[in-house]
């Protein structure tokens, strides 16, 4: 009987001792039970991504290999890449005091994007992401309500990661102004503002081309440059949006004309227009002769193109004559 008590004293014993080391070493996970991660670990994948905030709300589907915008557009790839990546690999860099947390997000009525991650059906993670300028990676981030507040980052990477949870939809489009094979293509319209001796229209119908200038029918044209001319629109990209454009830019443009209008008239009637600015430096007023302000209809949204991918369309109408 002495020897079962013994037993049972030593066996409980023994699972005294395994608790008390369980504690301790989950006493050593960074931070804290429950609040070492918040990166999500997939199997095999992340599939949705799902973005929100009160009203609005933005959901990436990857569908085969094509990721989609709320299931009907196509996602910009590169976008939905670095948010893949960020949300596999990121870390804590350091906790945020209640105190700082009251300062830079509760004081400023700062509202969290709500994050959920999937794979499938399952739910890998959610987060809040508070996005703010108080660090140099734009975010304050909680598991849930009531966890606590940590900047988190990307190692390997200094940038700012905050600014990639965005309910923006112009974000996750694709770069992309024209991407039109020449047999989508009816009509180019080419309006140099201060030049008008340059400016062009070519028509395309039925196989045949035709160029005008002034109102007036021309001839002599090389039929070849036409054909080269207009398969550039099969890929003419923009570098990035201009969300954050000083104030005296968008006056500029919204007071001036811009310095060259395009309108590219495809196919099916629908049309494209874009309408490109001059860039200037605020602080020198030198012009920017890499890029330019650039925006497609009446949108007034500005995006910045290089000179390198818009200059292969902005031809002059002596390019289509043998010199």
């Amino acid at each position: 009987m002495n020897k079962v008590i013994i037993r049972n004293i030593s066996l409980a014993a023994m699972l005294v001792i395994f608790l008390l080391a369980l504690s301790i070493f989950r006493g050593k996970v960074p931070f804290g039970k429950d609040q070492s991660s918040f990166a999500a670990q997939p199997s095999t994948g992340i599939t949705r991504i799902e973005l929100s905030q009160p009203g609005n709300k933005i959901t990436l589907l990857k569908n085969g290999q094509e990721w989609t915008i709320n299931g009907d557009r196509e996602a910009r790839k590169s976008a939905v890449m670095y948010i893949c990546r960020i949300l596999t690999e990121m870390k804590i860099k350091s906790p945020v005091s209640e105190e700082l947390f009251d300062t830079v997000i509760t004081n400023r009525n700062i509202r969290p994007v709500i994050v959920k991650v999937y794979e499938g059906r399952k739910l890998l993670k959610s987060s809040l992401v508070y996005k703010t300028g108080s660090n140099s990676y734009g975010n304050i981030m909680k598991l849930s309500e009531r966890s606590s507040p940590f900047i988190v980052y990307l190692p390997g990477y200094n940038g700012e990661i905050g600014s990639a949870f965005t309910l923006n939809e112009l974000y996750w489009q694709p770069y992309t102004v024209f991407n039109l094979l020449p047999s989508e293509i009816a009509s180019i319209d080419l309006q140099y503002t201060s030049d008008t001796s340059s400016s062009f229209t070519v028509t395309h119908e039925g196989g045949h081309y035709s160029l005008y200038g002034s109102g007036n029918t021309l001839s002599g044209w090389d039929t070849s440059r036409i054909k080269r001319f207009i398969s550039y629109f099969a890929r003419i990209p923009f570098e990035k949006w201009s969300f954050e454009a000083p104030d005296s830019s968008y006056k500029r443009i919204e007071t001036n004309q811009p310095n060259i209008i395009l309108k590219v008239r495809r196919s099916d009637s629908k049309e494209i227009i874009l309408s490109i600015w001059d860039i200037y430096a605020a602080e020198t007023g030198l012009k920017d002769n890499d890029r330019v302000y650039a925006r497609t209809g009446d949108s007034s949204s500005l995006f910045i193109m290089r000179y390198f991918d818009v200059d292969p369309v902005l031809k002059k109408r002596s390019y289509f004559f043998t010199k």
